[in-house]
């Protein structure tokens, strides 16, 4: 009895592991057939592509699905660079795309359009001492508090680390604060609150930050908690997507593109508080496939 009940298992056992092993392979042969789509990207983008939009594009589609995330210029910097080989770049800023643009950039990108904004907030750990006080006092300052571990970009390299001193001015100028950018994130040697943008969000959970600047995609799913404050709608993330020049997969790339900017990619999207933009096309509009024109369009 205990014989033909190992037997049993065994051979359910192997049934089991033929059909995982046929799943798989039929996946594989998928991914094979399409080939691999390298995503390059913002790095506040990290969750939602590589937890959403990237299994979700292998699945509807068959491609494989590769992504990097980091500050939108320091990608810039490796395509040009010759350091990262990628099929679609996706950037937080217009501006980032024209420095892949003509000859002396390498022709890396030759047209580019924007498809969402998120603005900029102030994030913080639920569990910091400092929680309480972001709920009843003034931000900028809680954020001046003796002790209080802030995270921010390096400007140098990203988006936001720009925006964030430049926000900050504003208000400086706004609320009639001298001085209070210095206070608050010092000068450009005060490297103890510049992180890289792919992992700010993971030391935020991991208590090692009280605080710190987001977009409100990162922050939202994240779940943390945050401050809004008005003038930060006009110091947002702008996301362009492109295909890039001498992609090793341009019929992949299409695919992810449309896929992005279509009823399945924006509906994840809008979920996660994207706020869409059409009608910004940059660089040769001409260029931009006939497909991706009308998802583009105003």
């Amino acid at each position: 009895m205990m014989a033909r009940r190992l037997l049993a298992g065994f051979v359910v056992a192997l049934a089991v592991s033929a059909v995982v092993v046929s799943v798989s392979s039929a996946q594989n042969r998928a991914h094979r057939a399409g080939g691999t789509v390298s995503v390059l990207y913002a790095g506040s983008l990290v969750d939602v592509m590589e937890q959403q939009i990237g299994p979700a594009f292998s699945k509807a589609t068959g491609f494989g699905y590769q992504g990097f995330g980091a500050g939108s210029k320091a990608v810039a910097s490796q395509i040009k660079g010759k350091l990262r080989k990628g099929d679609v770049f996706i950037s937080a800023a217009p501006a980032v795309n024209k420095t892949l643009m003509g000859a002396s950039n390498g022709n890396w990108v030759t047209w580019y359009g924007a498809f969402a904004t998120s603005p900029l907030v102030i994030g913080y750990s639920p569990s910091s001492r400092f929680a309480a006080a972001f709920k009843t006092k003034r931000w900028w300052n809680v954020l001046q508090s003796p002790g209080l571990l802030l995270g921010r970009t390096d400007p140098a390299i990203d988006p936001k680390g720009q925006l964030t001193v430049q926000f900050l001015h504003r208000v400086e100028v706004a609320k009639k604060l001298p001085g209070l950018s210095q206070r608050i994130i010092g000068d450009s040697e005060n490297t103890s609150q510049i992180f890289p943008e792919e992992t700010l969000v993971g030391r935020m959970e991991a208590g090692q930050l009280d605080a710190g600047f987001f977009y409100s995609i990162e922050a939202k799913a994240a779940k943390l908690p945050t401050v809004n404050p008005p003038m930060g709608t006009h110091y947002s993330a702008r996301y362009t997507i492109t295909i890039l020049n001498n992609a090793a997969n341009p019929a992949g790339a299409l695919a992810f593109v449309k896929y992005l900017l279509g009823t399945q990619g924006t509906a994840v999207l809008k979920q996660d508080g994207f706020q869409f933009v059409k009608g910004q096309i940059g660089g040769d509009k001409s260029a931009v496939p006939t497909d991706v024109k009308p998802l583009l369009a105003g």
